[in-house]
């Protein structure tokens, strides 16, 4: 669904971040303050233009290419706020994600979609975790199922935390260069619940960008 168009690719900030295992997510926890972490960070200044492409036009909403192999199949299942900003700050948090695995699948930290949906520790982390798969000489397959997600806003309007389950139960490692599936038990291992930090990119129409990422792995409330 393309809602706006605008230039990307921004200069990216030196990676020193989240320490987080190949095929999971981060270990840092996020704390139950009724303050957003983050809420007064700014926005990076996106630059430049993305590279030209033939994907279809709902893997562009802001002239980003967000597709992803046939076999990589990230589900959002929630509902979109009633409040516009919120709505727009949940769906660019599912784009960050995206643009993440983007990045596992091409094999690179610098692809264009990174740079719209990411800025500063937002950065760091999506650099953390594509590194790591790319050093573990794997990609992914299946699907991630993203749910129960809630949405709060800081009282200036500038930040959203978007926070949500993710189920990894049926998301596996594939080695790049034998195409072998690495499959596991089920676990609560499979379960992780997020909080992001979007904040609101001053001059763009509606775009939202992640600047911090808390994960709590072994979520029990997500199963």
């Amino acid at each position: 669904m393309k809602r706006r168009s605008l230039p990307v690719a921004a200069a990216l900030v030196a990676s020193a971040a989240l320490l987080l295992t190949a095929c999971g997510g981060g270990d840092d926890q996020s704390s139950d303050n009724d303050k957003i972490a983050g809420a007064d960070q700014g926005s990076a200044t996106p630059s430049g233009t993305a590279e030209s492409s033939a994907a279809p036009a709902e893997d562009k909403p802001d002239g980003v290419d967000l597709s992803l192999p046939k076999d990589m199949n990230l589900v959002f299942d929630w509902d979109r706020p009633k409040d516009k900003n919120e709505a727009a700050a949940m769906d660019d948090a599912a784009n960050y994600l995206r643009a993440i695995y983007r990045g596992v699948d091409k094999r690179t930290t610098k692809d264009a979609a990174l740079a719209a949906y990411a800025t500063g520790d937002g950065i760091h982390y999506a650099e953390t975790q594509i590194n790591e798969w790319i050093k573990g000489g794997w990609t992914g397959t299946g699907t991630r199922r993203h749910y129960d997600a809630t949405t709060r806003s800081a009282p200036n309007g500038n930040s959203v935390e978007v926070a949500f389950c993710a189920d990894t139960g049926k998301f596996y490692g594939k080695e790049v260069k034998t195409g072998k599936v690495l499959k596991s038990e089920p676990s609560l291992k499979d379960f992780d619940y997020y909080k992001i930090i979007m904040v609101k990119y001053p001059t763009g129409e509606g775009l939202w960008q992640a600047s911090k990422v808390f994960v709590e792995t072994e979520a029990k409330k997500c199963q």
